[in-house]
Order: structure tokens, then C-alpha cells, then sequence
């Protein structure tokens, strides 16, 4: 039986007016007001552009978010993820009732939690004790239901020696361990969290995203996780939304969705030629090829690297080059290398390198290029200098079934 809907978001937009003095006039307050009682549309709400923040638009009206639609059911942990200025914070804002939608609806069943920003929701002058209460009072709870958590806070929270100081001398870290250990011991239906986590160090992040995780396990509760790191997003969402200039790109699975997000589009590849030239060598093309697909790189495809460019003044030494592939989430997968079967000349050297079939899963892939000097100095070295995508050869993008984990497929003899 398929799960109850516990959020629903029917056309949500929110229109901002840009400037530097308030977000409205006289003259435009008195227009609206005229529209309302003669029972007409908002005039304003025909104008605004699309939120783009690196274009210099004509109109002072933006829309901050526009038409925003989807459903979020119980249990689920959504995530939320987009450039900065995609509309992320102000979409969790308006679910949080810290500011108001200007059309559209958002209906939802039992307690939001949110933690939007350091420190948000805490009073600087009340100790950490005092400031739990705060909080749990916010979110509906009685004092009682509160003391019988706070043991589990404070431990989770890190902040033991610190929960009788006031917050005001607390570093961002500490309050963001102890604002998160509040939202999520007691128990909202929906919890929403931002970026905030990121401000935390590397065991809390892991502990938080634990704990996000038995929130919707074993709790039964949503999440609502926005966040740039891929890697976390994937490992806790099962589905996500892709915000770009205040609308929705794609609402999908959650490997499907960080793809489109990081930019995935089928056969395309990045290399910007000429760009990488000095006095030891040039750089005159790097791409990958498939001995079966012309114009796009498939699984199951015999992929090779080619490799071109021109060696000077080499004399006495020897060049050779090495590889590092690394997968979207900017992981290092391993490295390889030239240097055991051949070493670079003087002048112009095509070098290849052959995957093996069945090698590579679907995805997004970068190659970081190296080039070594007498087997032993790194002469050059460029983080992602080319991209290329792997396509799944049986599912399309809108009817993605899942794949198996992993980026690599290698095969292996079993007897």
C-alpha cells in the first residue's frame, strides 16, 4: 500500500521587488489594493523575470520561485538541490512559515522542524538548556515531553560541558550540533534542513546524516535535505528535486537527479583546446571514443582515450603522462598511467588508452591530467580537465529503474 502524501505543494511561487529600500510603494501598494476590491488579478503578479542571478534583467520584480509543484510522501527523504540562488532556502523558508508564499498552496499534515540557518530559532543570552526549551516549546511540545529528551539532546549535541553557557559564546559548529540534536530528538513529522549541516565537522556530518536516516527508517518520518554535497545527498535520498532559476528541472531518483544536476547530457564531452600550452609541451586534443557509438558513449561500449600533443625541447629527459579518473561526486576512482608501456618523444605523440568492455557503469566522469618528468616530477598537473558521460543502454532518463551500486563494472573470471 503506498504511503500517505504528508506534504503537497500546488503552483508555489514567490515574487521578490529588487532594490535597496523596502520590497514595495505606495504607489504599488494602492494598485494592488484597487485590483483586490474590484476583484481582479494582482497587476504585479504579470511582471517579474525569472530568477537568474548572473543576468542584469529590465524588470524590478523577480520571481524567486515559480509555479513549484510535487508531492512528498511519509517516510520520504527528499532532497533538494541546485546552484546558489535556484530557490532552495527561500522554498524551505516558505515551508517553514518564515515568510509567506505569494500565490500558491502548501498543505501538510503534523509538526515542521526546521533548521535553516546557524544559530536560527536561538536566543544568544539563554543558555543551551533554556534554548532547547525554547525550540520545543515552538514546536508544540509541553515542558514534560521536552525534559524527558533533553539527556538524549545534550549527548547527541556534543555540548555537555557547554549547556549551561549562553549560546552567545557558542562557535557556529557547537550551535549547529545542538539546534539539529533539538529538531531531530523531538520528533517533528517533517523535518527540513539546510545547508547548515555543513558547517559542522566531518564525524557530526556523519552522525547527523545517522540520525536523519533512523528519522525516516525507524521513525517513519520525512526529510527535507538540501544540500551541494552529492555525496551526502545520495547516501541519504532515495529522491530528489533539481531547482534552476526558481523552477522545477527535475523531479526523479536521486542518481538520476545529481547526474542532470552536475550536468549530465548524453554524448557530450569538455575540453577546451588550446588552452593548455607552456614551453615544456601543447595540449592539442583529449577525448574518449567508442568503437560503437559515434556520436555518444554507451555501457557496454569498448571505450579508448586519446590522447594528443606535442613535446618540446624534450633533450635528455623523458615525459610520460598519467591519468587520474574521478566520478561526479568528485571522488578519485583510481589513477593510470603511460609510464609502463611507453615514454613521450619530441614533437607530436598520439597516445591511446583502451578501457575493456563492460568496464564502466553509467554516469559522469572527469580526468585530471598529469604530466611526469624522468618518471619522478609532476612538470603539469589539471584537476578535471575533461568530462565524459556513460548513458545507460537500456533505460532512458524518464524511466530510470535503478542500477546496480557502484560506477565500475569490471569482469571477472569465476570458477
Amino acid at each position: 500500500m503506498a504511503k500517505e502524501i504528508i506534504l503537497k505543494i500546488e503552483n508555489l511561487s514567490k515574487q521578490y521587488r529588487l532594490g535597496t529600500v523596502g520590497t514595495g510603494t505606495i504607489s504599488h501598494d494602492l494598485n494592488r489594493f484597487l485590483s483586490k476590491i474590484r476583484g481582479k488579478e494582482d497587476p504585479y503578479l504579470k511582471i517579474g523575470e525569472s530568477n537568474d542571478r548572473a543576468v542584469k534583467g529590465d524588470s524590478e520584480y523577480v520571481w524567486a520561485l515559480k509555479d513549484i509543484s510535487f508531492e512528498v510522501r511519509k517516510g520520504e527523504v527528499l532532497g533538494i538541490v541546485g546552484k546558489n540562488g535556484a530557490g532552495k532556502s527561500t522554498l524551505l523558508k516558505i515551508l517553514s512559515k518564515v515568510t509567506g508564499p505569494t500565490t500558491g498552496s502548501i498543505k501538510s499534515r503534523g509538526r515542521i522542524a526546521s533548521l535553516l540557518e546557524v544559530g536560527t530559532g536561538f536566543h544568544p543570552e539563554m543558555t543551551g538548556k533554556e534554548n532547547v526549551f525554547l525550540n520545543g516549546a515552538i514546536l508544540g511540545m509541553t515542558k514534560k515531553e521536552i525534559g524527558l529528551k533533553l539527556d538524549e539532546i545534550v549527548e547527541f549535541s556534543g555540548c555537555t560541558r557547554y549547556i549551561d553557557t549562553p549560546v552567545k559564546r557558542y562557535s557556529s559548529g557547537m550551535k549547529v550540533r545542538l539546534a539539529f540534536a533539538v529538531a531531530a530528538f523531538l520528533e517533528p513529522d517533517i523535518l527540513v534542513v539546510d545547508e547548515v549541516l555543513a558547517v559542522g565537522d566531518a564525524e557530526f556530518q556523519k552522525k547527523a546524516i545517522g540520525k536523519m536516516k533512523d528519522i525516516s527508517n525507524v521513525g517513519g518520518r520525512t526529510v527535507l535535505f538540501v544540500s551541494h554535497n552529492m555525496a551526502s545527498v545520495k547516501s541519504l535520498c532515495d529522491r530528489a528535486i533539481v531547482l534552476e532559476n526558481g523552477s522545477v528541472s527535475l523531479d526523479a531518483n536521486v542518481d538520476v537527479a545529481i547526474s542532470y544536476y552536475l550536468g549530465k547530457n548524453a554524448g557530450k564531452q569538455q575540453f577546451k583546446s588550446g588552452k593548455y600550452e607552456n614551453e615544456v609541451f601543447k595540449l592539442n586534443t583529449l577525448e574518449v571514443v567508442s568503437s560503437t557509438n559515434k556520436d555518444k558513449l554507451v555501457e557496454d561500449d569498448d571505450l579508448t582515450l586519446i590522447t594528443n600533443l606535442d613535446l618540446k625541447n624534450v633533450k635528455e629527459d623523458t615525459y610520460h603522462i598519467t591519468y587520474h579518473l574521478s566520478n561526479e561526486l568528485g571522488e578519485t576512482m583510481f589513477s593510470f598511467s603511460s609510464s609502463n608501456y611507453l615514454n613521450l618523444v619530441q614533437g607530436e605523440n598520439i597516445v591511446k588508452c583502451h578501457f575493456p568492455k563492460l568496464f564502466f557503469q553509467s554516469g559522469q566522469y572527469f580526468l585530471s591530467f598529469f604530466l611526469i618528468k624522468n618518471r619522478s616530477k609532476a612538470v603539469f598537473i589539471e584537476k578535471d580537465i575533461a568530462m565524459f558521460n556513460i548513458i545507460d543502454r537500456k533505460r532512458e532518463l524518464g524511466t530510470y529503474m535503478g542500477k546496480e551500486p557502484g560506477y565500475i563494472r569490471p569482469q571477472f573470471k569465476w570458477e
